[in-house]
């Protein structure tokens, strides 16, 4: 086992016990890396695209750099499957502490508390955090519940459910049916039609009358919840 990894163990509602590979500190220090000379190439070519306008130029540039530097890696972390440049180099990436794909409000949340985790210098309290918990996290990662990973071919399937317009909870539920509603949507393509569609008709006061469109309405609430519009 590389320095400073380790594994973590989550449990699917089906009781079946997976073990996801946690990015240390080494390796996510050299995604950083390549993210911050990918950076720095953008920002260079904003400067020799805008430059030329003079004042003007170099407001353009400033809005640009502040995007670049702010959402850059909330972007990729979205929309590329929770991997910017640099951990895809890696081969890690960001997700739910439930193995679930990273939504907009943890990684903008992620991202913005990277200006806590620098001080007082150069990522001095995130390495800190990463070094005084088994997960690896930041103070990002554990106020947006996020863990970084390494990627698993073997377990794309978990991490990925059918993308279809959301749908608003129109009842409370705990953090756990929350989950339970996510881990469902990501193992029902796997699953024989009828049995996915008996697990769904369990929960019927969240799905309506409708048991034909149970299924379906359970994917439109767990995209809901990962924050996909």
């Amino acid at each position: 086992m590389p320095l400073l990894d380790t594994y973590y163990a989550m449990e699917t509602p089906e009781g079946i016990e997976l073990e996801l590979r946690v990015a240390g500190v080494m390796v996510r220090s050299a995604a950083w890396v390549i993210d911050l000379v990918m950076r720095l190439l953008l920002y260079f070519i904003c400067i020799y695209a805008f430059s030329w306008l003079h004042n003007v130029g170099w407001g353009i540039i400033s809005i640009l750099v502040f995007m670049l530097e702010w959402f850059y890696p909330v972007l990729f972390e979205v929309y590329f499957h929770g991997a910017s440049i640099g951990k895809r180099t890696m081969k890690i990436k960001v997700v739910h502490d439930n193995g679930t794909p990273v939504g907009w409000s943890a990684s903008l949340i992620r991202n913005l508390l990277r200006a806590v985790d620098f001080l007082p210098f150069f990522y001095g309290l995130g390495l800190i955090s990463m070094l005084s918990n088994r997960q690896f996290k930041r103070l990002g990662d554990l106020s947006a519940g996020t863990i970084v990973i390494y990627h698993n071919p073997e377990h794309e399937e978990l991490a990925e459910f059918p993308t279809t317009e959301s749908a608003p909870m129109n009842l409370p539920l705990t953090l756990q049916e929350q989950k339970a509603i996510i881990n469902f949507a990501q193992r029902a393509p796997n699953l024989a039609t009828e049995r996915a569609q008996e697990l769904a008709e369990i929960v019927s006061p969240l799905t309506g009358v409708d048991k034909s469109n149970a299924v379906m309405q359970l994917y439109r609430l767990a995209n809901g919840l990962i924050g996909r519009q």
